[in-house]
């Protein structure tokens, strides 16, 4: 599957939910969620924050960041601590949002009736138990059964590399992944059980030129297993405005 580039349509109040999912967004990918051109939304933003449901400030090099409040996480029913993104992890936000966007656009996800589980949401589900080490991908990809798609009834792991982790590190949670057979926040019998089926049939890697190397070698060292997981280059507008880092756009490797 391609993905594409284009905008995705929204229904009035995807906005917010969008934004609340994703910790926060850069307003030049909000535009892109929202199908409208960059003042559209950031007027958008204004009453947002007009309303009280979201804030706005400049955490990074390009545009604004807005992220919602207490009251805009209520109004989604979004069961999430609010705050603002923590500025180190600006950078993992805006690639991970920008997969999501891509994804999205692909016409497999809307043909396929497919969803997005975020990063958040999962976390969300582990509660207080985040302490037992579980790895938590940046999100899970969701393709219902009733379709004509080779991949219908799949769930995928969405894993976006912008620095390389070590190669041990990275078998380690690619392993997990594809071993892991019950939900995020089920009782730890269930993560790993023997002869059940595996929760994710794909581990789906969009990678940094810098972390690609790394994550191929990864997959290698697990042999059969690797066949499972899939590798491309982070899409276009993965990265924050003003850094050195290459993107481009490739096929599935």
């Amino acid at each position: 599957m391609a993905l594409a580039g284009a905008a995705v349509p929204s229904a009035p109040g995807a906005g917010l939910i969008f934004v609340g999912e994703m910790y926060g967004v850069q307003i030049d990918q909000l535009a892109l969620a929202l199908d409208v051109t960059a003042r559209r939304a950031a007027a958008v933003v204004a009453r947002w924050r007009d309303a009280g449901t979201a804030e706005t400030a400049v955490l990074s090099r390009g545009p604004r960041w807005v992220w919602l409040t207490r009251a805009g996480l209520a109004s989604c029913a979004l069961r999430f601590s609010p705050g603002a993104p923590g500025l180190s992890r600006l950078a993992h936000l805006r690639a991970v949002t920008a997969v999501r966007l891509a994804l999205m656009a692909a016409p497999q996800f809307a043909a396929g009736s497919a969803y997005w589980r975020s990063e958040r949401r999962l976390r969300a589900r582990m509660g207080g138990r985040i302490g037992q080490r579980e790895h938590i991908p940046d999100a899970e990809v969701h393709w219902p059964e009733a379709t004509a798609l080779p991949w219908a009834g799949e769930c995928w792991a969405i894993e976006a590399e912008l620095t390389p982790k070590t190669a041990a590190r990275t078998v380690t949670i690619m392993r997990e992944l594809l071993t892991r057979t019950g939900d995020y926040g089920c009782p730890a019998a269930d993560v790993q059980v023997p002869g059940h089926p595996a929760r994710h049939a794909r581990a789906v890697y969009l990678c940094s030129p810098a972390a690609a190397p790394v994550v191929s070698r990864a997959r290698a060292f697990l042999g059969a297993l690797g066949a499972r997981v899939e590798i491309r280059i982070l899409p276009n507008g993965a990265t924050l405005p003003g850094t050195c880092q290459a993107e481009r756009q490739e096929g599935w490797r």
